[in-house]
């Protein structure tokens, strides 16, 4: 498989985003742009495995490091700075012809949610999405996910304290359970499924997810 993995600086109004492309093999029919969490980056063990095995499915992977992040500082801003950063960026994720899955990890898949009506994104990938502080359920943020508008898949780790899949209401969205997975979709060594088995279940649902999606 060729490397056709680019990377790109994209001026923002507070600082300048990042994305890394992970090009489609053959004729691309979509891009997906996947935003990283609050604690830690594009590295994220679930957003490698996407940008691993999406590009043979055709299609155009770009992650994009939040303009925090690209300045190396430890804690991310309120949600209305990544909110317009993300807004700032988007088009820059243009490619013309190609719809726009939005989408992202925890604090990303808030973001993608809050901004893709507005946006025009023609779906929504949200990966841990933390619908509560861990402990405080009574915190839900169920409102963001109902609120995105477009079609969602979430997936989520069966051992999430940020919320586990029965704890998520009922609504326009799809929800895939990753057995045994955490936050960070890690499974513990004496759980029944691989680490391995546990990312195939990612890749392999939001590749037939987005096999589903019309033009």
């Amino acid at each position: 498989m060729t490397d056709t993995t680019t990377t790109e600086t994209v001026p923002t109004g507070v600082g300048d985003a990042r994305i890394t492309w992970h090009a489609a093999e053959g004729d691309a029919r979509l891009v997906m742009a996947l935003g990283h969490g609050a604690g830690g980056g594009i590295e994220a063990r679930d957003l490698r495995a996407l940008a691993a095995a999406l590009p043979a499915a055709g299609v155009t992977v770009a992650l994009v490091e939040q303009p925090w992040r690209v300045a190396g500082r430890k804690l991310a801003p309120a949600p209305r700075t990544l909110d317009a950063a993300w807004r700032d960026l988007w088009h820059a994720l243009r490619v013309p012809g190609l719809p726009i899955v939005a989408g992202g990890r925890s604090a990303g898949a808030r973001v993608a949610c809050r901004t893709a009506r507005e946006l025009g994104a023609r779906a929504v990938l949200a990966l841990s999405f933390p619908l509560h502080p861990p402990g405080r359920p009574e915190n839900s943020r169920a409102d963001e996910l109902r609120g995105a508008g477009v079609p969602t898949l979430v997936v989520q780790g069966g051992n999430d304290p940020f919320g586990r899949p029965a704890e998520f209401p009922d609504g326009d969205h799809d929800l895939v359970e990753v057995p045994f997975g955490d936050h960070g979709f890690a499974v513990p060594k004496r759980a029944p499924v691989t680490q391995e088995a546990a990312l195939a279940v990612i890749t392999g649902r939001v590749t037939a997810w987005v096999g589903s999606l019309r033009e």
